[in-house]
């Protein structure tokens, strides 16, 4: 079953990247650097306009130095 992503587990999923990225210290701009996307697209999935697969969910923990397991235990 699709997922919309205003659904309320999608939406925490978005909340808590965002606050990888702010406890990391990282801007926009930076991440999106790391991640080799525009700052748009990071911007886009922090507002639940994006859907993320599941490789740039790790990749971007991982540029937040956060190990993506533990990022997913907050969620389930």
């Amino acid at each position: 079953m699709p997922v919309s992503v205003h659904h309320p587990r999608y939406q925490a999923l978005q909340a808590e990247m965002a606050a990888l990225r702010r406890a990391a210290g990282l801007s926009q701009v930076e991440l999106s650097e790391a991640l080799g996307v525009g700052q748009s697209y990071v911007s886009k999935v922090e507002r639940g306009e994006m859907y993320v697969d599941v490789m740039v969910f790790v990749d971007w923990c991982r540029a937040c130095k956060v190990r993506p397991d533990q990022a997913i235990a907050k969620l389930v």
